[in-house]
């Protein structure tokens, strides 16, 4: 990858097809801008009506230029894209960066069209960014490349920035320039034909000058690739997400209560949580993290010190922290001490703390100073409301002072002032991340403090089980040769046990003697369920008996369930049956499933179960396969958690249990694609792990 992007990003020569000398073309603002910002290389325009652009020599084709080109920028109409692509497969040309527009975002007619252009690229062995792209920069000193039409001059450095909609380009560089935070690369990737976001994350991972990456994204080339690569890059580079369209996922069709459940964006915060890739929710968000990433150290935990000369804003920033996740620890005694003698006599040392209104840079300079030391902090935001009778610059140099000279990160908030004002611009150029609003930093922290988590978190390990594969095979197979559109009954149970997932014991009775002699087998208390494929909720037709504790009872319900059956389902030839099971006392009813995503592939979910799964929706999702670890999270992300750990005087389940099986199910379904949708539900778990069960299965059919 290195060397193929290295023609794009680094080239040695650059030919501009399409350039013109029109103001206010794309072809003229192109060239001009590659001048200007003093390319370290040579550049070629070419045009078939002109001669001279720019005060540089113009070719007619990129045939005629007499040099080698390793860049080729296409800004020609889209009809002439399929010549002019071929042409500079004939010259050799390594790489190109299409901006015409007109391709798939246009129909079906531009789809066929950048087919052929891919077709093209690939069999000349070169390398395409867009089209429909804005172009590319490399702010670095030894290339220093601007291949967009953009007004905006980056400065060098950390930042490589991705960007997929190409309208968004310069709004994107007009943000950084605004907070004072250095680009190393930029790319407009547009419809991605050839190059995608996954390659150039790829490029990025061993480039020095790239340290931070931020992506704008509206739908994914290939998640399983961005999966594998985003988990490796992100334990050495931040990767920072913006991730726009989400769209639900044919919730309301759906027949599981695992598909019903998987809408609204899970396949991609699955991704994200599983790769440590920090996902913002707008473009200003993302800065904030990259700007605080790129200007101050991680913080070593989540404690923050807010140090302040207004009550309000202080609790603003609180309830924003402990909202987000983050404390706000109690200073040490060390702490309050120094600080005492700085206040008016009577004033509490706390935190927040708070200075009052009058606070000037010198009561800022010298209670920072102190807090800064404090063993209790890890982070430190200094609020300012300015009145009149302070100056403000002398409270941004007071915070600039003590941050150079702690290790500690700071943050600066100046409510009721302007971006563009000299104190804002003090903290900017002082690398300073400084915003209008508490509540701003307290995200950006919360971000930053679960990247933090999730470089300090194990990898975890993916368990190889190995199932009873033949069998699995048999009874998908049968059921696909009776067209039974999911596998259900004693054959889901069946593939359950294939692959070590603990079932309750049950057996099928055909007669209200058969089943008062198989509960008394089984031992009592038992359950009974209608036994017919035709019924996906049970409880709806009351179709399910609990705790049936004598044979007269179980023939009282056999009885009874069967009239209910037979008004339901009135024209039904099936034989009425049922299930006798063991009845699981004293657990937790849980769910665990299956969805297929399109794009993501199999996605795992748990969640708190029975007949509440759809109305609690207290459940979590991860894509296949998933290792131990990422079980374990999955359980404990679960709101209501605490009901698995022991809650008034409950005993704890098993967890270790659940870890299996949920790890269990991730392999079944990697084995077989066969299944569109999984249900566990209930599965129950227990203090006791020999006594934690799966109750009943669902296993839908993918169509063929």
């Amino acid at each position: 990858m290195k060397g193929s992007l290295d023609f794009i990003f680094r080239p040695k020569s650059i030919a501009v097809i399409g350039a013109t000398n029109r103001k206010g073309s794309i072809g003229r603002e192109l060239l001009h801008n590659i001048i200007d910002y003093e390319f370290e290389g040579k550049v070629f325009p070419v045009n078939p009506t002109k001669s001279v652009i720019h005060s540089i020599k113009c070719y007619s084709t990129i045939l005629d230029v007499p040099d080698s080109v390793d860049l080729a920028v296409i800004v020609v109409p889209k009809e002439l894209v399929l010549t002019t692509v071929e042409q500079c497969g004939e010259k050799g040309v390594k790489g190109l960066v299409m901006i015409t527009a007109g391709f798939k975002e246009q129909g079906k007619a531009g789809a066929e069209l950048e087919l052929q252009v891919a077709a093209l690229v690939k069999r000349y062995g070169m390398r395409m960014i867009g089209p429909n792209c804005f172009g590319i920069i490399n702010a670095d000193p030894k290339v220093h490349l601007d291949a967009t039409f953009s007004k905006i001059r980056p400065s060098f450095g950390k930042i490589g920035l991705i960007s997929q909609s190409g309208a968004l380009g310069e709004a994107i560089l007009a943000q950084a320039q605004e907070i004072n935070l250095g680009l190393s690369m930029f790319a407009s990737i547009g419809n991605k034909a050839d190059i995608d976001g996954n390659h150039i994350i790829e490029y990025w991972r061993d480039d020095p000058t790239v340290e931070i990456i931020l992506l704008y994204l509206e739908n994914f080339g290939d998640p399983r690739t961005f999966s594998k690569i985003a988990r490796e890059v992100s334990r050495v580079k931040p990767i920072i997400v913006v991730k726009s369209g989400k769209t639900t996922q044919g919730a309301a069709a759906a027949s599981s209560h695992t598909g019903a459940l998987a809408g609204l964006d899970v396949s991609v915060d699955a991704l994200f949580e599983q790769t440590g890739v920090i996902r913002a929710n707008t473009i200003e968000e993302m800065f904030d993290v990259a700007n605080a990433l790129a200007k101050m150290p991680v913080p070593k935990g989540n404690r923050v010190a807010i140090v302040t000369n207004a009550g309000g804003p202080g609790i603003l920033a609180t309830d924003a922290l402990i909202g987000s996740g983050m404390s706000l620890p109690q200073f040490d005694q060390k702490t309050v001490k120094a600080i005492q003698p700085i206040l008016p006599k009577g004033t509490p040392v706390h935190n927040p703390l708070d200075l009052v209104a009058g606070a000037t840079g010198v009561e800022f300079r010298k209670s920072l100073s102190h807090v800064v030391k404090d063993p209790n902090i890890d982070s430190v935001i200094a609020i300012c409301v300015p009145p009149v009778t302070i100056d403000l610059n002398l409270v941004a140099d007071a915070i600039i002072d003590t941050a150079h000279e702690s290790k500690l990160p700071m943050f600066a908030c100046f409510m009721g002032v302007t971006y563009g004002s000299d104190a804002f611009d003090r903290l900017r150029q002082a690398d300073i991340p400084a915003m209008i609003f508490p509540e701003s930093i307290a995200t950006t922290l919360a971000h930053i403090d679960k990247y933090r988590r999730w470089l300090s978190r194990p990898e975890g390990k993916i368990a190889k089980i190995k199932g009873d594969r033949d069998k699995v095979t048999e009874i998908i197979a049968r059921n696909r040769k009776a067209k039974n559109p999911a596998v259900v009954g004693d054959d889901a149970l069946q593939i359950l046990d294939a692959y070590k997932i603990a079932v309750a014991a049950y057996k099928y009775a055909f007669s209200k003697e058969e089943a008062a002699k198989i509960a008394q087998k089984i031992g009592f208390p038992v359950v009974m369920k209608v036994n017919t494929p035709h019924i996906l909720h049970k409880t709806e037709y009351k179709a399910v008996a609990v705790d049936l504790r004598t044979p007269q009872e179980v023939m009282e319900q056999y009885v009874e369930m069967q009239k209910r059956i037979k008004k339901a389902m009135p024209n039904s030839k099936e034989k009425f049956s049922v299930v006798i099971q063991e009845m699981i006392t004293g657990g937790v009813e849980t769910v665990i499933g299956m969805t297929t995503d399109p794009s993501f592939g199999p996605l795992i979910m748990f969640g708190l179960g029975g007949i509440y799964v759809e109305i609690m929706k207290d459940v979590s999702f991860r894509i296949a396969p998933l290792t131990d670890l990422d079980a374990r999270e999955m359980i404990q992300s679960l709101k209501g958690y605490r009901l698995l750990t022991g809650f008034r005087g409950s005993k704890p389940v098993d967890i270790v249990s659940i870890e299996d099986a949920i790890t269990k199910l991730s392999q079944l379904v990697l084995d077989f694609p066969d299944f569109a949708e999984i249900d566990i539900n209930p599965f129950i778990v227990t203090a006791d792990k020999n006594n934690t069960r799966a109750v009943d299965a669902r296993f839908v059919l993918t169509e063929v």
